[in-house]
């Protein structure tokens, strides 16, 4: 009952929110689910519940080992929600709490999907429910964004429904009964006809690769995350895109069980190092410090699908990455929309010296750049060290160097826009903006407590997340 409340409560809340009265307490809704999602995820880590096996909803090891930090940062986003929508009084903000309450429900049932159409049907409304958060600011590069993701977005979707047909023909043409709980997929496992898992694991990997913005289908993420407020963009980089991340590892384990793992792995492989190369071309290009943010996700999805071909050391790696990811990420958004705000400008051209104007920000902007690009001691230095070693420990050299080489161009890209934007002398424009903006406690604090948290991770990392993580790649990866 606790895992069903991670999904009841939040769209309770977001019904609330379509009818509360008031447009000035109508945002406090968010961090006040956020602090009930947050206990209760986190109750559910320590105090992981008993999942029945083939049940088709479930706190599993893999839920487990992810949905606690989407919790987080969504209660970090909730927090920073409020200041958010007292600034913008000029848009009403009725459909954008329902929305984003809404989000956090469908991402709890997503990530506790533990049947194929349970998972393609959350991610589907999960794609809907993020349309009015993306053309909350109404104007005409937003709605031109909103039509890229969908029609992007939509596009994967359908082809990741048509891979799920065919991993059911995969069962029903192997013998089975056609029953799609990844469960019962796995046990059936060679008895899967192999050319319909093999048809099946490239169009889930597609499709879900699209919602996760893996290159070449990432096309969707700059003018999305360029356009979204920083709030969504977070959202969007941290929870939306794992889960997908977490759709491809279930599928891989089926994939697995069929005999094709080498196959899978092989793919997971080469997409991931093509998004890294791609996300470090244009960040070495990209004058727009929303964009960048768009970029490094996918930087960061390439990782995450290199570590899933690495086998079960390079998916703990993995999951760990998905933590630090996920909280760098948020705080970059976070206070890359505080300087876009200050500056009134987003490019290069037109912003700089924002360290005088919003010193916090600033700051915590900076930081975080070098937190996303693996400085120690803060966490994706010690997950991505532990993924050089998995590729390492599998004969990957080409691949291991490839991968640093990216992360080598990457940490240029980025640092050339980010010390563009915070040193120099501020325009005109920005100081006369700028005054209009105040670095309040709601707008400081959640980006970096998202800070601090990354730097824990990378400090000392609770004994129960590596339990959890090492659960999750049991899972995955069982015994013989």
């Amino acid at each position: 009952m606790r895992e069903a409340l991670l999904i009841i409560v939040p769209l309770a809340a977001a019904l609330l929110a379509a009818v509360w009265p008031s447009e000035r307490t109508r945002a406090w809704l968010m961090p006040a689910t956020g602090v009930i999602h947050v206990v209760l995820a986190f109750w559910l880590l320590f105090e992981p519940p008993v999942v029945a096996l083939h049940g088709w909803l479930g706190f599993d090891p893999l839920a487990r080992a992810v949905l606690p930090m989407v919790s987080v940062l969504f209660l970090a986003c909730a927090a920073y929600g409020v200041s958010y929508l007292r600034l913008r009084v000029e848009r009403p903000n009725r459909v954008f709490v329902a929305s984003f309450l809404l989000l956090l429900g469908l991402l709890s049932a997503a990530h506790q999907a533990r049947h194929l159409g349970v998972l393609w049907i959350a991610t589907e409304g999960l794609t809907l429910a993020a349309v009015p958060l993306l053309h909350f600011n109404g104007s005409g590069r937003s709605i031109e964004a909103t039509w890229k993701y969908l029609l992007v977005g939509g596009t994967g979707i359908a082809l990741s429904l048509l891979g799920s047909f065919c991993l059911g023909y995969a069962s029903l043409h192997g013998g089975g009964g056609g029953d799609l709980t990844f469960a019962a997929l796995t046990a059936q496992g060679a008895g899967l006809s192999r050319p319909w898992v093999l048809t099946a694991w490239v169009l889930l990997l597609v499709g879900y690769g699209t919602k996760m913005g893996l290159a070449p289908m990432h096309t969707w993420k700059p003018d999305a995350y360029g356009e979204a407020p920083s709030i969504v963009g977070a959202l969007l980089a941290g929870g939306v895109t794992t889960v997908a991340f977490t759709a491809i590892l279930r599928v891989r384990a089926v994939v697995s069980a069929a005999g094709e793992g080498a196959i899978a792995d092989r793919t997971l492989l080469v997409v991931g190092l093509f998004s890294m190369v791609v996300a470090a071309l244009f960040l070495l290009a990209t004058r727009d410090f929303k964009r960048m943010l768009a970029y490094s996700s996918v930087e960061h999805m390439g990782i995450l699908s290199i570590g899933a071909a690495f086998g079960a050391v390079g998916v703990w790696a993995a999951l760990f990455h998905v933590w630090n990811n996920s909280l760098t990420k948020g705080a970059l958004f976070l206070s890359a929309g505080n300087i876009r705000r200050a500056a009134g400008a987003r490019t290069t051209d037109q912003v700089r010296g924002m360290s005088l104007l919003t010193p916090r920000s600033a700051a915590i902007f900076v930081t975080g750049m070098f937190a996303v690009t693996a400085m120690p001691p803060f966490g994706p230095f010690f997950s991505e060290l532990k993924l050089v070693r998995a590729g390492l420990e599998r004969g990957q050299v080409v691949s291991i160097v490839l991968f640093l080489v990216c992360l080598l161009l990457a940490f240029f890209g980025l640092t050339r826009l980010v010390f563009a934007i915070v040193d120099g002398r501020p325009r005109a424009a920005s100081k006369a903006n700028s005054a209009r903006f105040s670095e309040t406690p709601g707008v400081i604090g959640p980006p970096l407590v998202l800070l601090v948290f990354s730097l824990w991770l990378g400090l000392g990392t609770p004994a129960v997340l590596l339990e959890a993580w090492s659960a999750a790649v049991a899972q995955l990866y069982p015994a013989p």
